[in-house]
């Protein structure tokens, strides 16, 4: 079987087919690795309108040309481009990877930090979504898996398990999924997801294809 990619693991259009689902998974899905996101410029709000300006003696062609050219300059400068590559987490995505999991329990006031270093210290199983050649380094998704009967004893699975019982206002379903946080907690694994809101949805089967590879192969060994 083949063994688990490391470093940095980037979409291309030439990419060999593996045995492996997530190899084959990134070769489907490099096609679609482009993808035109939001300018933060788009957010901003309009111009103030005012009623006191002198009315434009322009013909109405002109004055569609000239909306015409508007259009085309705001949908230029209005979008951007982006290559994105998988990497394994690293120590220094501790602050992106804690931004995108800041509202993980919702509101409730928790030890994320410490879920994030158990996330970043994990070599085995985990993949964090980076554009490529970007100097900020800046984590657009973390996908990953945790095994809640190995973190049992740690400050946050404590405080998630409670959070996730809490929250589940079915009886019997809170009784069952006592059991599993619990008794059978060796054999539960938490998947944490996270991804900011204009993700290419074509990069999520390949990071979870491969993060069950991953899983597969930690278990293995």
């Amino acid at each position: 079987m083949p063994r688990r990619p490391s470093g940095r693991r980037r979409l291309t259009k030439h990419r060999p087919l593996a045995f492996s689902p997530f190899m084959r998974s990134l070769a489907l899905a490099s096609s679609t690795a482009k993808r035109k996101l939001p300018h933060p410029q788009d957010c901003q709000c309009s111009e103030e309108i005012t009623f006191d300006e002198k009315p434009s003696n322009l013909s109405k062609k002109e004055k569609k040309e000239q909306l015409s050219d508007s259009s085309d300059e705001e949908d230029s400068e209005g979008d951007v481009q982006a290559d994105f590559e998988f990497f394994d987490p690293k120590a220094t995505d501790f602050n992106g990877v804690k931004i995108l999991l800041q509202h993980y329990l919702d509101d409730k006031e928790w030890d994320l930090s410490g879920f994030v270093d158990l996330i970043l210290e994990q070599t085995t199983v985990g993949t964090v979504v980076k554009v490529a050649d970007d100097e900020d380094e800046s984590v657009f998704a973390v996908v990953t898996a945790l095994n809640l009967g190995r973190y049992k004893d740690n400050k946050c699975f404590r405080e998630l398990k409670e959070f996730l019982v809490k929250v589940c206002s079915e009886k019997n379903v809170a009784s069952n999924l006592q059991v599993l946080l619990e008794k059978k907690a060796k054999d539960v694994g938490l998947l944490v997801s996270q991804r900011v809101m204009n993700l290419p949805p074509q990069l999520l089967p390949p990071l979870y294809d491969g993060t069950f590879d991953e899983v597969s192969w930690a278990t293995e060994d």
